[in-house]
């Protein structure tokens, strides 16, 4: 493990392999341990980065205090590419991570090569917002989600306030089957959920996805629930000549539960 200071924080992160630098940002509950199962394959021949963002883990926080926001975030990874020196990256985003990603596209378009957005996070302005979707429940890593999970968590009760947020994410029964590992990281990250409540997230807007100017994939998981598929098929519609892979027998946490069938999609977008 590695760190590099970006906006008086240091940031911890993984450095593998050698050749075009490719960098993965983390979602919600996460950190540089997400992409376990794809570090091998994505580093076989390029520079593979992967940062945890600032207060998660190795940092062990309390969600109070310090400088936790979707803006400050943002600005971190811009801070933690130009610190890298290597020029323009590739750049990889999930969940909450894909937001990230998909910002600082917009506000740096020069630091990144290609884009990928894996199921990125948020929520939709009204126009984007077909009517079939009216009715679902709150989307996952909203407000309204993030605080339904973050009230149980404040109040003392961890474990159901993960399985909230994971549920919410995965379809009933996601937490109560999720690898020992994978729940620790879940564990040692569930105070920055207490953040994530007031982070000021905006909405994504058509205005904003028709900006994007880069080469970009989103991929999505075939069985993944709710608004998450809704958001990628809004945005990939917008969005100039962007390509959008779905990856069969796999829902949001695809690069985990199919590793082979992510990468061989991501790799052949990058090359």
């Amino acid at each position: 493990m590695k760190t590099l200071r970006a906006n008086d924080y240091d940031m911890s992160y993984l450095d593998i392999g050698e050749g075009p630098p490719l960098v993965c940002i983390h979602g919600s509950l996460n950190d540089f341990r997400a992409w376990a199962a794809v570090l091998k394959p994505l580093s076989a021949n390029r520079r593979l980065i992967v940062p945890s963002l600032r207060h998660y883990f190795p940092e062990h926080w309390d969600g109070k205090g310090g400088r936790f926001s979707m803006a400050q975030h943002v600005d971190d990874v811009i801070a933690f590419i130009k610190g890298l020196a290597l020029g323009p990256v590739d750049l990889i985003g999930h969940s909450r991570g894909g937001h990230l990603a998909f910002r600082l596209a917009l506000k740096n378009p020069e630091l990144i090569r290609k884009l990928v957005l894996a199921e990125p996070g948020g929520t939709l302005e009204e126009t984007l917002m077909p009517d079939s979707a009216a009715d679902e429940p709150p989307a996952a890593g909203s407000r309204a989600h993030v605080a339904q999970a973050s009230e149980k968590i404040a109040a003392g009760d961890l474990d159901d306030g993960l399985r909230a947020f994971i549920d919410g994410i995965n379809g009933p029964g996601a937490w109560d089957t999720l690898p020992a590992a994978d729940r620790q990281m879940r564990e040692d990250n569930a105070y920055t959920l207490l953040a994530q409540v007031n982070e000021g997230r905006q909405p994504y807007t058509k205005t904003d996805a028709e900006a994007l100017s880069l080469p970009t994939l989103f991929v999505g998981g075939g069985d993944t629930p709710g608004l998450l598929p809704v958001v990628l098929r809004a945005l990939a519609a917008h969005v100039p000549d962007a390509k959008t892979v779905i990856i069969p027998e796999a829902g949001h946490s695809m690069f985990r539960q199919q590793p082979a069938s992510f990468c061989d999609a991501v790799l052949s977008f990058l090359n």
